[in-house]
């Protein structure tokens, strides 16, 4: 190779290095903004929140006024225990059920298994909108409208997606394994709770992560079904900061960052569990 195909491939490789690295800080300014903007708001008062720039400094970094009227105006308190108490029973139910669906699908040979698998892949391809009147007069003839098992009985499904993940996994635990347990007098019962259940920790983790986000952060659902102000979780606790007159966005802001923290938290402890079951599911 000549030097100037050496000096030219070279170029390349440094105009390839700038362009990734480029791009990389671009997209984690994208990501970074909002949040950085959402922060600073939280700590100024309501006047300095619409005559200065979004992104100066507060003239008080200590000023944690927000943060108490979000948490104790907002019943932020009581939205972050029923948030916890629809997420924990929901969850549950839905892991249990999306295993069991999973281990089923997975495990045994029968003329309907594609077509259980059709029937929970056909929500996914109807406007969520086009089945609400339904679900809300169900709701209301099963006297559950407003109160706290609304919601609940809504997310406790099993959906597609924690199905997928769970046969996944279950793909890399050995047939053999069940095999020898049956040979020894175990059902399929004692199979699933002492032999697929444990070992499925990473797709767990997975679906607590992508369900509990989406639980976590929904708005429409509780606000809907379950409107009474004393069952309020924690997307719907911000709500009363916006009226006719304008919102208090500096409040808002407070609250915004109080519910990130939880997730954060969340994150930062299953994150292996995460890793490990996007990079285990894609090799698989």
């Amino acid at each position: 190779m000549s030097d100037i195909d050496v000096r030219k491939s070279k170029i390349r490789q440094i105009a390839w290095s700038i362009t990734k690295y480029a791009s990389c800080i671009l997209a984690a300014l994208i990501f970074i903004l909002p949040i950085l903007t959402i922060f600073l708001a939280s700590f100024k008062e309501y006047d300095e929140f619409y005559t200065t720039s979004k992104l100066s400094l507060p003239e008080n970094l200590f000023n944690f006024s927000n943060y108490v009227k979000a948490f104790i105006d907002g019943g932020m308190l009581r939205g972050f225990m029923n948030t916890a108490f629809i997420m924990v029973i929901s969850l549950t139910g839905a892991i249990l059920m999306g295993a069991m669906v999973a281990f089923v699908l997975q495990r045994f040979d029968f003329k309907l298994k594609k077509a259980i698998l059709l029937i929970y892949l056909f929500p996914m391809f109807l406007p969520m909108v086009t089945t609400q009147v339904a679900t809300f007069q169900i709701v209301s003839k099963l006297g559950l409208y407003n109160t706290i098992w609304a919601p609940i009985i809504l997310y406790l499904g099993a959906d597609v997606m924690s199905i997928y993940i769970m046969m996944q996994f279950m793909e890399s635990i050995p047939i053999a394994n069940d095999e020898a347990a049956m040979l020894d007098g175990a059902s399929y019962i004692y199979i699933f709770n002492r032999l697929i259940l444990p070992l499925l920790k990473p797709a767990i983790a997975t679906i607590i992560i992508l369900r509990g986000v989406g639980i976590y952060n929904d708005f429409y659902t509780p606000f809907l079904y379950a409107p009474a102000q004393e069952l309020g979780t924690v997307a719907t606790s911000l709500y009363k900061f916006i009226g006719p007159y304008g919102g208090q966005w500096n409040v808002i802001a407070a609250g915004v960052i109080l519910i990130m923290i939880p997730t954060a938290i969340v994150f930062i402890l299953l994150q292996k569990y995460i890793y490990n079951g996007f990079v285990d599911g894609a090799v698989k």
